[in-house]
Formats: structure tokens, C-alpha cells, sequence
């Protein structure tokens, strides 16, 4: 029992470097692109990439960003027996990571794309509902930010309802999605006022128009 404490601080800690990593800063680069942090709205998510530096760049940012996710909850599974406390606390902090890097002075990105694949490795269900929430919402509407923050509101339910045939999902797996889906809601705060206001710009590939 005396190793555990030490155990988890190291999954925490690879997961949150993991989680660090940033695709879209790196990316941008190899395409010859300028500094994605100073171009549309500095976001270094995959919806800001595909204006700046096309949609194969927005592409694979957002595959190599679900790929963190899921790879840090998966390879934890794997590790500690389908431990959902620990598989939890890895998504946890691979989302921190991404959202708020070390290398970049703790400024990151939204985390809806890492969050998709933590929850792909924990309930693939919940997961790709929230993915066909946000598709339905972002095209009728034409606003990521609105998608995205669909996405994380319901997720808490979806994983819920959808953890396994009657059963609910461990407590740990309910509080972090709840913690996870604050903190991607809590990212989207800019996005949230200007769409009050009227003012949040739609997604378009024009490299003219501020991204979400």
C-alpha cells in the first residue's frame, strides 16, 4: 500500500506531460505555417489549425489530440487492472496537460478534443453520443464553441446512462466527468459571453474570421 501514493503521482504526472504536448503549436509549424498563438484566436486547438493552416493540419491535430486522451486512460487501464479511481485521475490530468501546458506558460487549449478520447477509453458509448451531440449542434448552428459546450454538459448523463446495461457508473467516474466537463465549460467562458452578446463569429475556413 506505501508504493500506491507514489504510483499515482507518476501516472498523474505522465499523463499530464502527455497531455502537455502541443499538437497544434507543432503541427502549424511542419506546415510551414505561422506561430498558431498569434494567428486567428491564439487557440491551439484543432478548429483554429484548420484556419490557419487547412484542413488536413485541423485533421490531424485532432486525431494526435484524441489520441493523447485516449492513450493515457487506456495505457493506465492496462497498468493498474481497469482501475477506474486511476484511470480516472490519468484522464483527469492528460486534459490538464492540454489545457494548460508547462511548455507554453500554462496556456493551452479548450480540451474537448483530449476530453474525447479520455472518454473513448472509459465509455465509448458516452462518448460518441457527446460526439453526435456536438456534430448536430455545430452544424445547425454553425458555432464549435456552442457544440463543444453541449458536448461537455451532457457528458455527466451520457456517462451515466450509458457506463454499462444497468449499472451506474463508479463514483469517481461520475465526479471526474462532472469535474472534466466544468473545466471544458470553464474554457469556453470567452466563447460563452460572445455568444450572449451576438458577436461569437461561426466557423468558416476563411483564415479571415476569428475561430472559436
Amino acid at each position: 500500500m506505501a508504493g500506491i501514493p507514489i504510483t499515482l503521482v507518476g501516472i498523474a504526472a505522465a499523463a499530464y506531460l502527455l497531455g502537455s504536448i502541443p499538437w497544434g503549436l507543432l503541427i502549424t509549424r511542419i506546415f510551414g505555417r505561422e506561430d498558431i498563438r498569434k494567428a486567428g484566436s491564439g487557440n491551439i486547438g484543432a478548429a483554429n489549425v484548420t484556419r490557419v493552416a487547412g484542413p488536413a493540419a485541423g485533421i490531424l491535430t485532432l486525431a494526435l489530440d484524441t489520441a493523447k486522451g485516449f492513450a493515457a486512460v487506456w495505457l493506465t487501464g492496462r497498468y493498474s487492472n481497469e482501475s477506474a479511481t486511476w484511470m480516472m485521475i490519468a484522464g483527469l490530468a492528460v486534459l490538464l496537460g492540454h489545457c494548460y501546458p508547462v511548455w507554453l506558460g500554462f496556456k493551452g487549449g479548450k480540451g474537448v478534443a483530449t476530453a474525447l478520447g479520455i472518454f473513448l477509453a472509459l465509455c465509448a458509448p458516452a462518448a460518441l453520443s457527446a460526439l453526435a451531440l456536438f456534430g448536430l449542434v455545430a452544424a445547425y448552428w454553425k458555432y464549435v464553441s456552442l457544440g463543444s459546450v453541449a458536448a461537455a454538459a451532457a457528458m455527466p448523463l451520457l456517462i451515466y446512462f450509458l457506463w454499462a446495461p444497468h449499472h451506474a457508473p463508479p463514483t469517481v467516474i461520475i465526479f471526474g466527468t462532472m469535474a472534466a466537463a466544468l473545466l471544458i465549460i470553464y474554457k469556453h467562458d470567452a466563447n460563452l459571453q460572445r455568444l450572449v452578446e451576438g458577436v461569437e463569429p461561426k466557423f468558416t475556413l476563411s483564415k479571415d474570421n476569428k475561430p472559436e
